[in-house]
Parts: C-alpha cells; structure tokens; sequence
C-alpha cells in the first residue's frame, strides 16, 4: 500500500468523524416533522422519478 492510499484513508476517516458530529448536532437540533411534510416529501420523491423514467424512454 503506497502513501497517497494512506493518505486518502486517513482524510476519508477525518471526513467521516466531522461528519458524524455534525449529523449529531443535526439530528438533536431539528425540527419535527409536521402533517403535510411527509406528502410534499413523497411528491417531490415521485416528480424526480417520473422526470428520470421520462429521460431514460427519451434515449432508448
């Protein structure tokens, strides 16, 4: 294993831990979810899917 393998190993574990503190402080710090929330969730998931679905039948 040469050095920049080393390297990258050892920024990608540093990434990960300042992201873990952060989904953390995220986690306890946000706000609850409310009625319509899970809805316009669910409708934007489903836009996103038809708009790829449309993309893939326009290439074939």
């Amino acid at each position: 294993m040469d050095w920049m393998k080393i390297l990258a190993a050892v920024a990608l574990l540093m990434m990960l831990f300042v992201s873990w503190r952060g989904f953390k402080w995220w986690s306890a710090n946000s706000p609850k979810a409310e009625k319509g929330d899970w809805n316009s969730a669910l409708l934007a998931l489903a836009a996103v899917a038809a708009f790829v679905a449309l993309l893939i039948m326009m290439v074939r």
